[in-house]
């Protein structure tokens, strides 16, 4: 064996050993199996062969076949059809054909009825590895993936079942119901209500306040004229915010003013002929039945911030108008995996909207906690978030309220108005931000544009926190000098540790190309520091046109590879990493500082000379040999 074919097979059980699955190499444990391969020759002499490794998840066998040369990949009859060459050379010579060939093997010879074989080439930085899933009779070809995440035992049924079988995951379907109910609910609020598309959430928000209190009952809700539905309501609203103990009183009372409009609004408290019943009681029947189970089910996402998108697509706008983009749950997970939370942590969202990265880092920093004074704490004091519209600061408290939480640090208010030497006192370790976007619009709001946004939050942070934004790529650009200076002042003062290159649908119908952006604070940025920029395209989630982007079983291993890349784990072909010193004039993205690091093959310059003659043959046929004579 050769050095390059044995640090391939190291590279190869590390990454079994850290999906943790049972394996063993030149063979097999399991007595049916290896008993099985003593006939297996890729020869067909009915001697003995071994692939390089065989393992069990669950009720499935895993077989993989190594080869060093990626041009040994595979070898076909048909790509295309994924009819691969049987004979005793390609079986020998290519991985994926000998993978496959013991995996039916195994199949054929043994009980065992489902194998993923898996054909793998390169070193471990530029590198192939595809699943084929077999079973009697049949097989199919799979994405490559980039390490045996999904098949490990907790996740490779559910990656067959999506994978092979091509099930919709109940989540997906879960989700697509929760915005049909949207949907129906947004055109009842309008139609039975007459409310503006701002007022629409927060008559939700309330509905789902009053419901969490135990003493009210939707049944009380009869068309009183005297104490009426919505008195009822936000009386409801009132004592369970006692109840949960919401303060400070400012804050409570800022968030009922909100929901006044469930008292003061005539038509919501009248009997509706056509539901024989009040607007608010058929409201509050529907988000009982139809709303509520998915809030309370889905505890670590913002589902009311989702519910809230919904209704801003509905309504025909898409936000842009109102810089206002929500935050997806899986890009605030992200964020929380990025920064590795500590449940020591102290956390500023400047810009809060419904408070999507605040629930994300309380459900991971809880999940830490070792007491139940601990998880207090955090909720209590850890949790800070500023945000500028009332609507939203409303929608925010009710989101955190919902998850027994009445004292989070949330406040209203013009970040950017506040003096960031104030807020450093905070002692701030970790920052989040989605900014408002396209608010800078002439020289008077150049101080607006998202690039501001994150200066000024570093520069509100304590010493040596890290700072994650989320921002349109022209951020990292800096087209206009009020954000090139911005650039320059943040690397004199702070550092850039990586940009990371999203998936261009993943603020779905926005128009959007985002990136995510990580800075620690009040650390100058050194020029010999080479800085990881990351292209984040293929995150594993596919487009479902209901509902945006649906994450796949692929996801998994797409986040793994990204965060032991960035977490210096793992190393990567540069067109997924790329690490580089930078400048202030630079373009801070993957696609400004990527160049290909892989060798020309002999074969590829081979082709291009065919190519070439096969051209120039033909244009000298067709009679234009003189295009020929003025190149030369």
């Amino acid at each position: 064996m050769s050095k390059k074919e044995k640090n391939l097979d190291i590279f190869i059980s590390k990454l079994l050993d850290a999906a943790k699955i049972k394996y063993s190499a030149d063979g097999s444990t399991i007595k049916e199996i290896n008993d099985a391969l003593k006939t297996a020759s890729k020869k067909g002499t009915g001697r003995v062969g071994f692939p390089e490794f065989v393992g069990i998840s669950n009720d499935f066998i895993i077989v993989i076949e190594n080869k060093v040369d990626l041009e040994k990949q595979a070898n076909f009859v048909n790509e295309d059809a994924a009819e691969y060459k049987t004979d005793a050379k390609s079986l020998k010579d290519y991985a994926e054909n000998g993978a496959l060939h013991y995996g039916k093997h195994i199949v054929d010879n043994t009980n065992f009825k489902k194998v993923f074989a898996f054909g793998c080439s390169g070193d471990e930085k530029h590198h192939i590895i595809r699943p084929i899933f077999i079973e009697q009779n049949e097989y199919k070809l799979l994405q490559p993936v980039e390490n045996f995440e999904n098949f490990s035992s907790s996740n490779i049924d559910r990656y067959y079942r999506e994978q092979v079988l091509g099930e919709t995951p109940p989540e997906v379907l879960e989700s697509e119901e929760l915005i049909r109910q949207s949907a129906v609910l947004h055109e009842a609020l309008r139609n039975y209500g007459q409310l503006g598309d701002k007022e629409k959430p927060l008559v939700v928000s309330a509905i789902l306040l009053a419901l969490s209190d135990r003493n009210f009952k939707v049944e009380d809700l009869n068309g009183d004229e005297v104490r009426t539905d919505g008195e009822k309501i936000f009386d409801a609203i009132e004592d369970y915010m006692k109840r949960v103990k919401v303060t400070p009183q400012t804050k409570k009372d800022k968030v009922l003013r909100q929901f006044n409009i469930i008292r003061d609004r005539t038509l919501l408290n009248q009997v509706d002929e056509r539901l024989e019943k009040t607007p608010l009681k058929y409201f509050t029947e529907f988000v009982q039945t139809k709303i509520l189970a998915s809030i309370t089910a889905n505890v670590k996402e913002d589902v009311l911030g989702n519910f809230y998108g919904e209704f801003m697509k509905y309504s025909g706008g898409d936000g842009k108008s109102l810089g206002v983009v929500l935050t997806p749950p899986h890009i605030t997970e992200l964020f929380c995996d990025l920064v590795q939370l500590k449940p020591t942590d102290i956390i500023l969202d400047p810009c809060c909207g419904t408070a999507g990265f605040l629930i994300s880092a309380m459900h991971q920093m809880e999940n830490m906690a070792e007491t139940e004074e601990q998880k207090k704490h955090i909720k209590s004091n850890q949790l800070h978030g500023i945000e500028i519209r009332e609507d939203m600061f409303s929608i925010a408290t009710t989101n955190m309220i919902l998850r027994d939480d009445g004292k989070s640090q949330l406040v209203p208010g013009n970040f950017l108005a506040m003096e960031a030497k104030e807020l450093r006192k905070q002692n701030y370790t970790v920052g989040f931000i989605n900014p408002p976007y396209s608010q800078a619009k002439g020289k008077d709001t150049a101080h607006l544009s998202e690039i501001h946004f994150i200066e000024h939050l570093l520069n509100s942070l304590g010493d040596n926190a890290i700072c994650l934004a989320i921002v349109p790529q022209s951020t990292m650009v800096g087209k206009r000098k009020e954000d090139k200076q911005a650039k320059k002042r943040i690397l004199e003062n702070h550092s850039l540790q990586g940009v990371i290159t999203l998936n261009k649908e993943t603020f779905y119908r926005i128009g959007t190309n985002p990136c995510i952006a990580i800075f620690k604070a009040h650390k100058p940025h050194d020029a010999k520091k080479r800085v990881k920029f990351f292209n984040f395209e293929d995150d594993g989630f596919v487009i479902n046109k209901h509902i945006g982007p649906v994450k796949t079983e692929r996801a998994k291993e797409r986040k793994v590879k990204l965060l032991d890349c960035w977490f210096d784990r793992d190393d990567a072909e540069t067109k997924f990493m790329v690490k580089t010193t930078i400048e202030p004039s630079d373009e801070w993205l993957h696609s400004f500082y990527y160049f290909n690091d892989e060798i020309p093959r002999i074969i590829d310059f081979e082709n291009t000379i065919v190519d070439y003659l096969t051209f120039e043959f033909n244009m000298i046929m067709q009679g234009n040999e003189h295009l020929f004579e003025k190149a030369k």
